[in-house]
């Protein structure tokens, strides 16, 4: 191939992590006017190791029930299925205080309320399906070295030298997205102060299904549980104290861990590596450019409290892949502004509720000041559940905590949304309290969110 003569395709996605190849393999599925399928190019600047068994020190994310349903509609689920771990219980706490609450699949007449899969183990499987598409062109490792963008299409140039011309070009690349920087695109940044250690562990006893989410006064702590009785970690700790923990050996670790979770699932035996992340919201104001769209961390990068990250993200790839094919189906340029635009309209609303509630809710269950706390010292945590419960089941969340009930007023407005709000097809959110028989099941419109 001459450098100067591009080679052609309908859809390039930089980045191959959980959000470019889940699109990748949704577009693969399409076909134009003429019956010919989309020809995608994916670049990835690392594979997964196929041949590495992701072990103890694998990480994990949380899979919504509504996640799972948009991957079963664009055939993915069945490669992801056999990897993933069900939620059927969770479990809320406030450390040093008397509330708690439950919740269980059983109550709303579902198997799980949600996933939990490692994501080496996902990496794997999905490279493994790509590898098998014929419609999709993988090059990796590729990086891209220039994105000139003009009124037909993107040309991309790669380190090396190879050039590409694409009538769409989606960005996949991260929260430190070079396709984001190139084109100058405005962001909007908070930093929480707060850092997350993510590790897998072992109890004594298997959490068969329970996932936990545990309020303390530096952060939310979150374990989900694993295939193999193992667990996975997310726990938000004051950045200044982050490092100290991480930097402790597996006994003093384990230790300070279980002094904040406490004894639920037994001791807790065993960690893996951990890592560190520094938590900062960083949220794309207009995700779109000439001919371009950002998904995934690029767009919107989220504080993990409830586990909404992936799940927003997979909303949003979910219709940008209906989009398409609607555009597709039309004779429509499906990099051609009003394509684009349209699908950035029926996406804003969402991502801004969203992003507005995850950090209400990091801001407001991080804050342990005199003021906010109020109510008796027996108080149990209400109806509305928790942060992590309501982003499993879209349940109405007053954002109160037990003993000493935490200030509403962070979250009363968005609370009062959500728990009036109608879906785009006018049926109502589902509530636990409906008259039997009653279909509780989520419809495509809104899907839930862990």
């Amino acid at each position: 191939m001459s450098h100067s003569d591009p080679v052609h395709v309908d859809v390039a996605i930089v980045g191959g992590g959980m959000s470019g190849a889940v699109l990748a393999l949704s577009l693969a599925a399409l076909k134009g006017p003429s019956g010919a399928p989309l020809q995608i190019l994916l670049l990835e600047a690392s594979a997964p190791e196929l041949n590495a068994h992701p072990g103890f020190d694998a990480r994990a994310i949380a899979l919504s029930a509504g996640t799972c349903e948009a991957l079963a509609r664009h055939g993915l689920w069945p490669h992801l299925a056999p990897h993933c771990s069900p939620i059927t219980h969770i479990h809320v706490s406030d450390r040093g205080h008397c509330g708690q609450t439950r919740l269980s699949a059983a109550e709303y007449g579902l198997p799980a309320l949600g996933q939990v899969i490692e994501l080496s183990a996902a990496g794997i499987v999905l490279q493994e399906a790509i590898a098998a598409s014929p419609q999709i062109r993988m090059l990796c490792p590729a990086r891209l070295a220039a994105i000139d963008p003009d009124e037909g299409g993107v040309t991309l140039a790669l380190e090396g030298g190879a050039r590409y011309r694409t009538r769409l070009l989606v960005a996949a690349d991260g929260g430190h997205s070079f396709v984001r920087q190139h084109f100058k695109m405005p962001v909007s940044r908070h930093d929480y102060g707060q850092s997350a250690i993510i590790a897998t562990v072992k109890t004594a006893e298997d959490p068969a299904g329970r996932a936990f989410e545990r309020f303390t006064d530096g952060g939310p702590l979150a374990l989900l549980p694993m295939q193999d009785g193992l667990s996975s970690l997310v726990w938000s700790v004051p950045r200044d104290e982050a490092q100290g923990l991480l930097a402790l050996d597996d006994a003093a670790f384990l230790a300070r861990l279980q002094q904040a979770f406490g004894w639920r699932l037994g001791r807790i035996e065993r960690t893996g590596v951990r890592h560190l992340y520094p938590l900062v919201l960083t949220v794309a104001d207009y995700p779109l450019a000439q001919r371009t769209v950002l998904v995934g961390n690029a767009a919107h990068l989220l504080h993990p409290i409830a586990g909404q990250g992936f799940n927003l993200g997979m909303r949003d790839l979910d219709v940008l892949t209906r989009t398409l094919a609607r555009a597709l189906a039309a004779g429509e340029d499906i990099g051609g502004f009003e394509v684009l635009s349209g699908y950035w309209q029926s996406r804003r609303d969402d991502q801004a509720q969203t992003v507005w509630l995850t950090s209400s809710l990091a801001q407001l269950f991080s804050n342990h000041h005199a003021p906010l706390v109020v109510g008796p010292q027996s108080g149990a945590l209400p109806d509305g559940q928790s942060a992590l419960a309501q982003g499993t089941a879209r349940l109405p969340h007053p954002g109160i905590r037990g003993r000493g009930v935490r200030s509403i007023s962070a979250v009363a407005p968005a609370a009062k949304t959500i728990s009036s709000k109608r879906h785009a097809c006018g049926r109502r959110l589902a509530d636990p309290g409906d008259s039997p028989g009653k279909d509780t099941r989520e419809c495509r419109c809104k899907m839930w969110m862990w």
